[in-house]
């Protein structure tokens, strides 16, 4: 009977995730980066601590390395702000600079990885906590929830937490207990990190926390008033990677003005009301004879799982119910 490590099961995972990403599309490339880069990390500890290819080894702190730094930029694109080179440069310190320990201070592996798993575990949690908008988070599409990447940078810790662990192990004479250690610990943070692409599709603003309405101003009022001829006049929403950063900026207004207009003036998040524009245009798609998945595509969505579960919302029904209702 042939038995596989845990580290390259979880390594085979993350690959079929990424693949099946790769024909799906909608996460975007950097996220795909993401997914590749614990996929080879569990790929190389398998064969350097399973199956004795110690040659590899020198392989794995420098792909380890790349993984918080790529983690980071899947975070700042999905939600704050656009990646650039030109500005996020920096970033490739952190896998040049385990290489260049690798190379002329090895001894130093054991603080330096492990501390730039923490530093940006301890960044992602930061930004998520002081951000009130995610004004680069696609309205009611399909990107990843507030609490999934708080789960991304939880895992960036515990695989801190794995490598603090795996140097106190051989220092203290325990190096047979670190392998396992390894497996255990890493495999669980690759595959929390792989996970997400498996997280229901979901606005990123917290729609389980559903503002109530509350008394509008009269500036909000007219903000709102601006915001609907928009939505007549130009239909944004039927942009699927509309953000709250490009709808401000069509009204030349600050995010969490408008952010704060909506949600006082209508009870809902931007992304909920988004998504209503959405789902009025869809049931006069189905109503005129288009399918479920046309509809589904002409209004603004590309996931069938949010379409089914905003129409519900909206509608009170599925779109089935619209069609059968149409035929009769």
């Amino acid at each position: 009977m042939i038995a596989l490590p845990i580290p390259l099961i979880v390594s085979l995972v993350l690959a079929f995730l990424a693949a099946r990403l790769a024909v799906e599309g909608g996460r975007g490339r950097l996220f795909m980066a993401l997914l590749l880069a614990c996929s080879m990390q569990g790929l190389l500890v398998s064969l350097t601590q399973y199956y004795g290819i110690h040659a590899l080894r020198p392989l794995q702190p420098v792909a380890a390395a790349c993984i918080p730094p790529l983690a980071w930029l899947a975070f700042m694109a999905a939600l704050l702000r656009p990646v650039s080179l030109r500005r996020d440069w920096p970033h490739l310190a952190a896998p040049l600079f385990i290489l260049f320990c690798l190379f002329f201070a090895p001894i130093t592996l054991d603080l330096v990885l492990p501390g730039t798993f923490l530093a940006y575990g301890a960044a992602m949690l930061w930004q998520l906590r002081a951000a009130e908008d995610l004004p680069f988070a696609r309205l009611g599409a399909d990107a990843l929830p507030r609490s999934v990447w708080q789960a991304v940078a939880g895992a960036l810790l515990l695989s801190a937490l794995s490598d603090t662990g795996f140097a106190v192990l051989m220092l203290t004479g325990h190096a047979p207990l670190a392998p396992l250690l390894v497996s255990l610990t890493s495999s669980l943070a690759l595959l929390a990190v792989g996970l997400i692409c498996l997280a229901p599709d979901a606005a990123t603003e917290a729609e389980a926390d559903q503002p109530t309405a509350l008394e509008a101003s009269a500036d909000d009022a007219a903000l709102l008033a601006r915001l609907e001829i928009l939505m007549e006049k130009d239909r944004p929403w039927l942009d699927p990677d509309l953000t709250l950063a490009r709808l401000a900026r069509r009204l030349h207004v600050p995010i969490k003005q408008l952010s704060a207009a909506i949600n006082r003036a209508t009870g809902d998040n931007v992304s909920r009301y988004i998504n209503a524009h959405r789902i009025r245009h869809a049931c006069a798609a189905l109503e005129a004879g288009h399918s479920v998945t046309e509809a589904m595509l002409a209004s603004g969505f590309n996931t069938k799982s949010n379409f089914n579960r905003e129409f519900r919302r909206v509608t009170g029904s599925v779109p089935s119910t619209l069609l059968q209702s149409r035929a009769t």
